[in-house]
């Protein structure tokens, strides 16, 4: 049981990550790979990264050195996942690579207490060895593009679900509202959270607030920071019954319209990413293709837009919510075209 300790401070400062951690994905996607538990969620995933590890030696040695920094037991070194968030992969590393190495040799040495089988690529990066750090950016990069990539816009609509359900407990029941909606996993009473943990373990938060990150590949219990000094972290399993996280997927849709725009439909709708450069970067693709394939769904009145400022930002449609929803699926009585305007 992990025991979080509030003061009337640490309520005002709690924070919800609004996309989803590609660090934290790429973490507990390793132990995914280790583990045997959760086949009718991750078990299509495990087969395809066996296959892609099969078939790509690079895929293969990335999965092996990081399987290494993050074995499946019960501590894996902090500087993986620093306590600045972005979306973007390649500023989320350059935060790893940018670690003081006293912390990254004092880390591997609790990592090789923990778990004494070690490897050439831990040595060198305990020790500053040439090319450890390139080494690690290499296995990073490579096991994201090989074995995240194929499933990040799913990933990103499941996490966006999410996200949207934890906003709607906020705005209806606060902050406390916020947390008592992360049962079961966590059970609110005031001024305590008791989070469902392999260990027993107690955090203060002493006025520095919690980071609530959810997570795709995190599976059935909260996970920590293990340095209690650094800023308060709690990455949680999302809730996939968030709807619309299971039909309000580019899974379900990307026959249909495409996977891009299935994926922008899927955001737009649960209301995190309106705008078109965060809708961009929500789902990887680059701005005037987001928007081009915005225009589609537009015009095929699956969305509406509106200026704001410099920004436009978009909603999706009754028409949009039936389709997600899979209670529209034929659009034959709709213009029989996905470019066809429709009016509401």
């Amino acid at each position: 049981m992990l025991r979080i300790h509030f003061t009337t401070e640490d309520l005002q400062r709690i924070t919800l990550v609004q996309h989803p951690d590609p660090l934290w994905e790429i973490v507990c996607s390793i132990c995914r790979l280790q583990d045997r538990g959760g086949a009718g969620t991750f078990g299509a995933w495990r087969r395809s990264s066996a296959g892609e590890m099969q078939r790509h030696g690079a895929a293969h040695r990335a999965a092996s050195m990081l399987r290494t920094l993050v074995p499946l037991g019960p501590y894996f070194p902090d500087f993986l996942t620093p306590a600045i968030s972005s979306p973007d992969l390649a500023t989320s590393v350059d935060r790893v690579l940018s670690t003081p190495q006293r912390r990254i040799t004092a880390e591997l040495q609790m990592l090789g207490a923990a778990t004494p089988a070690t490897s050439p690529f831990l040595a060198d990066l305990a020790h500053a060895g040439a090319g450890a750090l390139a080494a690690l950016k290499w296995a990073l990069v490579t096991y994201e593009k090989t074995l995240i990539a194929p499933v990040w816009e799913r990933l990103s609509s499941t996490v966006s679900a999410d996200i949207a359900l934890r906003a709607r407990a906020l705005m209806t029941g606060g902050t406390e509202g916020l947390l008592d909606s992360l049962r079961p996993m966590a059970q609110w009473e005031s001024p305590v959270l008791r989070v469902r943990y392999p260990v027993d373990k107690d955090l203060h938060l002493q006025g520095r607030g919690l980071r609530l990150v959810p997570s795709f590949f995190c599976r059935r219990e909260p996970v920590t920071l293990a340095d209690p000094g650094l800023p308060p972290t709690l990455v949680y399993p999302v809730d996939r019954s968030a709807g619309p996280a299971q039909d309000v997927s580019a899974e379900n849709l990307a026959g249909l319209l495409g996977r891009t725009r299935a994926a922008l439909l899927a955001s737009v709708a649960v209301g995190n990413c309106r705008s078109t450069t965060h809708l961009s970067a929500a789902i990887r693709v680059s701005v005037p293709t987001a928007s081009q394939q915005l225009a589609v769904l537009r015009d095929a009145g699956l969305i509406v837009s509106r200026r704001e400022g410099k920004h436009q930002l978009h909603s999706v449609t009754p028409l949009g919510l039936q389709l997600l929803d899979g209670r529209a699926i034929s659009l034959a009585g709709h213009g029989g075209s996905l470019r066809e305007p429709h009016a509401f």
